[in-house]
């Protein structure tokens, strides 16, 4: 390649490398822990078999979803935020991601609120005190085939054992109300759960103690990825079952493995506030990238 006038040996090697590797970010929202690769002005593809070798933890980089900004196209979200599950899936929603996602963008703008377009649709974010974010995870879905459920059954009621409540927020989740949250074989009982026949697309577990109208302690199995320390989406699909069944008020703070949340059940939608960690930046190489 021949050097461009007035670059130096240091900078064009730079400018190689970069022609060839992958910058990304690694991000976590108590514990749920995200990949994310910019590719706004570098385009990039991520089949299924690529994210699910990124996410492997001793072969890959490690994550419970890897995040991948696109550009929104539409002129008024910021990014379009693609979501791939550590099994490679794809999936419409994932709440702690887009307040990671929503941090990373403001701090890059400057900006104190911003929008994000997911599968799921336009999702309002703003900073809070205290480094934390909010964002807003839209209306839940509560009809049997909006969550989706395979036949057209109450969403409160559903008829496995332990009564749980199926809530949509862009993904599928069976919320199971237990005396004791610690005591729950997530592992075991969230495998199951997951692929039931009831859920044609799979779903997400979530196993909630209610200790107070405003404190639940949730456990939670995610679609694809396992346990996890956390589940945005999941805090919101729960909030929104204790809230149907007149357990709790719509304001509602969820203790989950990795920390805490506060969900809001507004008129506007479902607003999740927590924090979220930059914890480095790094660069794929480019033998890896070709063999993804």
């Amino acid at each position: 390649m021949r050097q461009p006038f007035g670059w130096t040996h240091r900078t064009l090697q730079s400018y190689i490398a970069n022609m060839t590797t992958r910058e990304f970010i690694k991000m976590h929202g108590l514990g749920n822990d995200f990949v994310v690769i910019d590719a706004r002005q570098r385009p990039l593809q991520v089949d299924a078999a690529g994210a699910h070798a990124l996410a492997d933890r001793h072969t890959g980089i490690g994550f419970d979803q890897l995040i991948t900004l696109e550009p929104a196209r539409d002129g008024r979200a910021a990014a379009f935020m693609r979501i791939h599950n550590a099994d490679g899936g794809e999936v419409s929603a994932c709440g702690n991601a887009t307040r990671c996602v929503a941090q990373h963008v403001m701090a890059e703008t400057g900006s104190a609120a911003i929008t994000i377009r997911t599968a799921r649709g336009i999702l309002d974010a703003r900073q809070e005190s205290g480094g934390l974010v909010s964002v807003n995870m839209g209306q839940p879905q509560l009809d049997w085939d909006q969550i989706p459920l395979a036949d057209d059954i109450d969403p409160q009621h559903l008829p496995l054992a332990g009564d749980p409540v199926a809530v949509g927020m862009g993904n599928p989740h069976c919320v199971f109300f237990v005396d004791n949250a610690e005591a729950v074989n997530v592992a075991a009982r969230g495998a199951k759960i997951e692929h039931d026949r009831l859920f044609p697309e799979a779903t997400n577990v979530e196993f909630a103690q209610v200790r107070a109208r405003d404190d639940i302690r949730m456990r939670v199995w995610e679609r694809g990825t396992g346990i996890t320390l956390a589940c945005g989406s999941g805090a919101c699909a729960t909030v929104v079952a204790a809230n149907l069944r007149g357990l709790t008020d719509k304001r509602v703070n969820i203790q989950v493995d990795g920390g805490w949340l506060t969900l809001d059940w507004r008129d506007d939608g479902v607003w999740m506030t927590g924090p979220s960690a930059h914890v480095f930046t790094a660069t794929l190489d480019a033998a890896f990238l070709e063999n993804l």
